[in-house]
């Protein structure tokens, strides 16, 4: 009897440090995928804008942890997108409001940050090419 429990609790400490380490891994894999999300949304917004013929919008809410790319007016979002609550986007240099012109260039350029539980961000899209990056603070 005393074995099992000896057993047991081996156990238990053993499964609740696998708890304990998992959880940081959460936050770590969610900030990836936020960010790689991020870029290719970007990305196909620019392709979009380009074999569209038009101007495409992103609009950044951070208020309701949510994005949208939208096209021509009067039309619902070509993407809509929730994330984090635990991810806070705030305006730098541009607001949380550009657009992609029909050529692939952006309508205003300068840099966003994005905020995690552990580390921040900054998006920056530069003049002419419609070039971005994102890169770790």
């Amino acid at each position: 009897m005393i074995e099992s429990l000896l057993v047991l609790s081996m156990f238990m400490i053993i499964s609740s440090i696998t708890v304990f380490t998992l959880q940081p891994q959460h936050f770590v894999l969610e900030d990836e995928a936020f960010i790689s999300q991020l870029r290719s949304d970007l990305l196909y917004t620019q392709q979009y804008a380009i074999s569209h013929q038009y101007e495409v919008s992103i609009v950044v809410k951070p208020d309701q942890y949510k994005y949208y790319i939208i096209g021509k007016a009067n039309r619902p979002p070509i993407v809509e997108r929730n994330y984090s609550t635990n991810i806070t986007i705030t305006e730098g240099s541009i607001p949380l409001y550009f657009k992609f012109l029909p050529d692939g260039k952006v309508n205003k350029f300068g840099s966003f940050f994005i905020q995690t539980k552990k580390k921040k961000y900054r998006v920056t899209l530069l003049i002419g090419e419609g070039r971005f990056y994102v890169t770790e603070q």
